[in-house]
């Protein structure tokens, strides 16, 4: 064998396999350099208890990252949520004239998704409006603990 020869056969012996892609080849050559040794989860089987679930990786990313969920829900149940939370929720707020703000507004709210709920939309129970006096005082109250 004459040393050109060699040299072929040498060449050849680190071509990348017929077909490989680039992408298989960065993989390839990340796993060779021991990227992907000691990963986490390595050795443990995958979850795949809710792969028939078209949303599985919403949920997942809400649970995995402990994210609030309820800029999810439609708007109706999302005004419930908000209202279950007062006056708790306005706890941090120092200004009674913010508080009045984020009640008005929240009525507001209301009244539009009572109106959308008779003009066609989907019929969900929605929340009813808040006494702003009321809510401010118990507001006052929680603030003076």
């Amino acid at each position: 064998m004459s040393e050109s020869e060699g040299h072929f056969r040498r060449i050849r012996r680190w071509r990348p396999p017929v077909g490989e892609s680039r992408v298989e080849k960065m993989i390839r050559e990340a796993t060779e350099r021991g990227e992907f040794d000691n990963l986490p989860g390595m050795g443990k089987p995958l979850d795949l208890s809710d792969a028939d679930d078209p949303d599985w990786w919403v949920k997942r990313k809400i649970r995995d990252e402990n994210l609030d969920s309820s800029a999810l829900l439609p708007a109706p149940l999302q005004l419930r949520k908000e209202a279950q939370g007062f006056p708790e929720s306005l706890r941090g707020i120092a200004d009674e004239d913010a508080v009045r703000d984020i009640l008005t507004d929240f009525n507001r709210r209301v009244r539009e998704a009572h109106l959308a709920t008779r003009a066609g939309m989907p019929s969900l129970i929605t929340a009813h409006t808040v006494d702003v006096d009321e809510v401010v005082a118990q507001w006052r109250t929680l603030r003076s603990q």
